[in-house]
C-alpha cells in the first residue's frame, strides 16, 4: 500500500488539508497504534494520512482547578506525571494498564478518543471524571463533555475535519478503575469499571466500558449513591443496579451473563476503593490537632 505521508505545522492548516479531502481518502495519525494496524491490514486505504506530531498539542498544563493534557501527548509521559498518580488515580490506573509501556509511549488520549472503542480502558475514566474534549475545525473551536463526543462502536460526534485538540479533567478527584481480561497483558478488556467522587453534584460518577455500543455513564446506578459515605447496603444496590441496566452482548471474549457478574463485582470493589482514597485524601481531626 502506497500514500502521502503529510505534517500540518498548525492546526489551521490541518484542518484545511482535511477539508479538502474527500471521505476515505485521508486518515488521521496521532499515535498510531491502530491506524498502522488498519493499514497493515487493508482495513484502510487511504490516499494521504495526516500527521498531528507536529502541531502544538504535546503538553500537560496543571491550574488549580483542572489538568489539560494535549491530545497528542503520549500516554506514557502522562503516566509518569507523579501529580497524575496522587491526584487522579483512576485516570493513572486506566493509563498503566493500556498495553506495554512501549504502545503507551506512541498512544494517545486524542487518538483512543477519536477511536470511539467500546472496550477501551480509557473512555470509562474520562467519563467518570466528567472529562471535556476541545476540538478545532472548519467553524473554529468548540467544547464538550466526552459523553456527547461519543456516538456508538467506533463512531464520535466528530465532524469530518475536525480534530481534538485536547481533554480537560478536574485537577483531584479520588477515583478507581479496574478491569477483567481473558490475558491480563495485550488483550481487551471484557469490562471495565470506573467510579470517582467529584465535590461539585452528582457527587458518584460509575461508567462501564466493554457495554454496547458504548461505553457510558452508569445514571441509574449512580442515583442510589446520595451521599458521600454510602452505606454497604447501598454500595451493594448500585453494584446491582450497574449490573441490570448495562447492555451487554456476548462473543468470544465473555457470556451476557457473565460480564453482567463482573460489573456487580467491580462496581462493588471500585467504589470500595475510591472510599478508601476519600479516607486518606481527607485529614482525621486529631491530625489537625
Amino acid at each position: 500500500m502506497s500514500f502521502q505521508l503529510v505534517h500540518p505545522s498548525t492546526p489551521a492548516e490541518a484542518v484545511r488539508l482535511l477539508s479538502g479531502s474527500a471521505t476515505g481518502d485521508i486518515a488521521v495519525l496521532s499515535g498510531g497504534t491502530d491506524l498502522l494496524l488498519d493499514l497493515d491490514n487493508a482495513r484502510l486505504a487511504p490516499k494521504r494520512v495526516l500527521s498531528l506530531r507536529k502541531l502544538p498539542w504535546r503538553y500537560l498544563r496543571w491550574s488549580a482547578d483542572s489538568l489539560v493534557i494535549g491530545s497528542t501527548t503520549p500516554l506514557r509521559a502522562v503516566e509518569n506525571d507523579g501529580e497524575v498518580r496522587r491526584r487522579l488515580p483512576g485516570l493513572w490506573e486506566a493509563i498503566r494498564d493500556v498495553g506495554s509501556p512501549a504502545l503507551r509511549s506512541r498512544a494517545t488520549l486524542g487518538g483512543n478518543l477519536g477511536r470511539g472503542s467500546p472496550a477501551s480502558d480509557l473512555i470509562p475514566i474520562l467519563l467518570a471524571l466528567d472529562a471535556r474534549v476541545r476540538v478545532v475545525g472548519p467553524g473554529g473551536v468548540r467544547e464538550l463533555p466526552v459523553d456527547l463526543l461519543l456516538q456508538g462502536s467506533r463512531r464520535t460526534t466528530l465532524g469530518p475535519a475536525e480534530l481534538i485538540e485536547s481533554v480537560t479533567l478536574p485537577a483531584s478527584a479520588p477515583s478507581t478503575y479496574l478491569w477483567q481480561r481473558v490475558q491480563p497483558v495485550n488483550d481487551i478488556s471484557q469490562v471495565g469499571v470506573a467510579t470517582a467522587f467529584v465535590p461539585q453534584g452528582p457527587h458518584w460518577r460509575i461508567a462501564l466500558g466493554g457495554v454496547q455500543p458504548r461505553a457510558r455513564r452508569m445514571s441509574e446506578a449512580e442515583g442510589v449513591l446520595p451521599s458521600a459515605r454510602p452505606s454497604h447496603f447501598e454500595v451493594e444496590l448500585a453494584a446491582q443496579e450497574a449490573a441490570r441496566r448495562a447492555e451487554f452482548v456476548s462473543d468470544k471474549r465473555a457470556t451476557e451473563s457473565y460480564r453482567r457478574r463482573l460489573v456487580a463485582v467491580l462496581v462493588r470493589r471500585a467504589i470500595q476503593t475510591t472510599l478508601e482514597r476519600m479516607s486518606k485524601a481527607t485529614p482525621s481531626r486529631k491530625a489537625k490537632r
